[in-house]
């Protein structure tokens, strides 16, 4: 937004919050001159606001009551933006602000001219989701306010969290960044009672009031948000953020493909139908066989534990395929199929 239209959606805000405003006190809340503050009280007249001069010695203002916010504020190409934007908010499942956006778009699309409506009209988004994306967590505009909030005042937050104990204190973190991820809404934080960093889901927390007292930042692990949150959630199987095993293969796939059912993994695009695989999992055969159910030529960069679990699934499935195998008391039969099908282990992050 041009630097002039924000001030005067400053100005308006403010002229919106008491009766009466004298012209000195504007100027010094918006760092201006009063000069400045005539000019930008015209321009809002010019856009339809009635606002009314007081007499008194430094001159004042008074909006008057029952105005609207005028699309005009906003250049074409704002108006259009701010209304898309909404249209994704409002058709996105799970995220908890799909009625307030649809409202608002609504408000917003019934004071548009009649140039912007016809095009903003022509926009239809369909959320469709992969067969790979678990379903999205329902959030609380409300949490998702009161969080980001803190993160922006750096106030230390306190809320429960529904994934502890019944009994548990609440929990004392210095929020950092609100993200999405995978369909979810995250809190990145530190932990002040854990003295670590933490992920927590959105959905799952409860927020007391009133914050705690402001905090310095810290600085995020990994040099920045994208690759913290790569890190935490691409390569984290515990709450060490780290897989027990993991390794990488160069897939005869190309990336973008791979990309559609790789949900924990860092696919690297190394030509046109090859790429490079990191992949975690909680034992080394498992992720061999997580990495055959891409059913497609690989070679092993490394470790060599995950060269040794294909030699050894190879075995196994060389010898199921003559019949049956007694392992450990108990008759098996198996198929690659079956093995690489086989589920992953249950999610231990604090924050999945």
């Amino acid at each position: 937004m041009p630097k002039t239209s924000a001030r005067l959606l400053a100005l308006l805000s403010l002229l919106q919050t008491r009766r009466d405003w004298s012209g000195t006190v504007l100027a010094d809340r918006l760092d201006i001159s009063l000069r400045t503050v005539r000019r930008d009280v015209d321009r809002l007249r010019e856009l339809g606001y009635p606002i009314a001069a007081v007499k008194g010695p430094d001159g004042g203002y008074r909006l008057g009551a029952g105005t609207e916010l005028p699309p005009l504020l906003f250049d074409d190409e704002q108006a259009v933006a701010l209304t898309i934007a909404l249209r994704i908010a409002a058709t996105t499942p799970g995220n908890g602000l799909a009625e307030p956006a649809e409202r608002a778009l609504n408000t917003i699309r019934q004071v548009m001219p009649s140039r912007l409506r016809h095009r903003v009209d022509a926009v239809r988004v369909t959320a469709v989701e992969s067969p790979a994306t678990r379903p999205a967590a329902p959030v609380d505009g409300d949490v998702l306010l009161t969080v980001s909030a803190a993160v922006h005042a750096r106030e230390i937050l306190r809320f429960d969290y529904a994934a502890g104990a019944a009994d548990e204190p609440p929990r004392r973190v210095e929020p950092h960044h609100v993200i999405t991820w995978d369909g979810r809404w995250y809190l990145i934080a530190w932990d002040l009672d854990r003295d670590d960093w933490r992920t927590f889901r959105a959905d799952r927390i409860t927020p007391h009031t009133p914050n705690g007292p402001r905090f310095t930042p810290r600085v995020l692990p990994g040099g920045g948000v994208a690759a913290f949150v790569t890190g935490t959630f691409r390569g984290s199987g515990d709450s060490s953020g780290n897989w027990p095993c993991q390794g990488t293969v160069i897939l005869d796939l190309p990336a973008a493909t791979v990309a559609l059912y790789t949900r924990d993994g860092v696919v690297e695009e190394i030509g046109p139908h090859r790429c490079r695989l990191t992949l975690g999992s909680w034992s080394w055969p498992s992720l061999a066989a997580a990495i055959a159910r891409y059913d497609a030529d690989f070679e092993v960069v490394g470790p060599d534990e995950l060269a040794g679990a294909f030699e050894h699934l190879a075995r196994r499935f060389t010898r199921t395929t003559a019949g049956p195998v007694a392992r450990s008391g108990q008759w098996y039969r198996g198929s690659l199929s079956d093995v690489a099908n086989m589920p992953e282990a249950p999610e231990h992050h604090e924050g999945r």
